[in-house]
């Protein structure tokens, strides 16, 4: 999905030479220290920032020069770190906002279901709770019907009991065939889900891999656990 990739600002380097690939039901994880880089990675493969040097691919289309609604249109779904739904209207409304076609109301209502929300459908989104305002923000990244959909930080701020609910959502992401690259704090939501893991560190990929062996990596300890 993305080579080469390098960002900067001025003289600060927050990319640096990161590569990720991901495939239809792959799960990567993206963990790392604040400041590694890992939500400017986001912003970039999502469309939000251009990379200084490097590449952007989706199914073999080379997207780097597109912005975040063209490649939303062609499958790369995003969800933010706190959700912003329209409060003023239901939840079923929030998610037909991001659909689009002949089948909007079909890919809706499958997103819905697919993120526990569907008796939802017709709540007020100002009056979710925490767990119910994350899952429509996949629900509204879902309607875009993505290949691929990057999540930043969807478990902070849950109960056990919650961020349990919202890997089982996740995981039915990947098991219907979405490639999902996952940004998160909350290691061992991650771990539940995650096929592969990568760390990163001051801008650089440190370690990649199965996940066990990228957190029992000597540099990963030292860099993300401060061992």
């Amino acid at each position: 999905m993305a080579e080469g990739l390098r960002k900067r600002y001025g003289a600060l380097v927050v990319l640096d030479d990161v590569a990720l690939s991901v495939s239809a039901g792959d799960a990567v994880g993206v963990v790392g220290p604040n400041g590694a880089g890992k939500t400017t990675l986001l912003d970039v493969l999502a469309g939000a920032q251009r990379p200084n040097a490097g590449k952007v691919a989706l199914r073999g289309k080379d997207v780097t020069r597109l912005g975040a609604a063209a490649r939303c249109s062609l499958g790369i779904g995003r969800t933010h770190q706190i959700p912003r739904p329209f409060g003023d209207m239901t939840v079923f409304e929030n998610v037909l906002v991001g659909a689009s076609g002949s089948d909007r109301l079909q890919r809706a209502l499958a997103a819905l279901e697919t993120t526990d929300l569907l008796h939802l459908a017709n709540r007020r989104a100002a009056a979710l709770g925490l767990l119910d305002r994350k899952r429509l923000e996949m629900a509204r990244a879902l309607a875009t019907d993505p290949a691929v959909l990057l999540l930043d930080e969807v478990a902070g701020g849950l109960t056990e009991e919650e961020t349990h609910a919202l890997v089982e959502s996740i995981q039915a992401l990947v098991d219907a065939g979405i490639g999902v690259v996952w940004i998160e704090h909350v290691v061992q939501a991650l771990l539940r889900v995650a096929t592969r893991l990568i760390c990163m560190s001051a801008g650089r990929v440190i370690a990649e891999g199965e996940p066990d062996a990228v957190m029992n990596d000597e540099a990963v300890m030292a860099a993300y656990l401060g061992t």
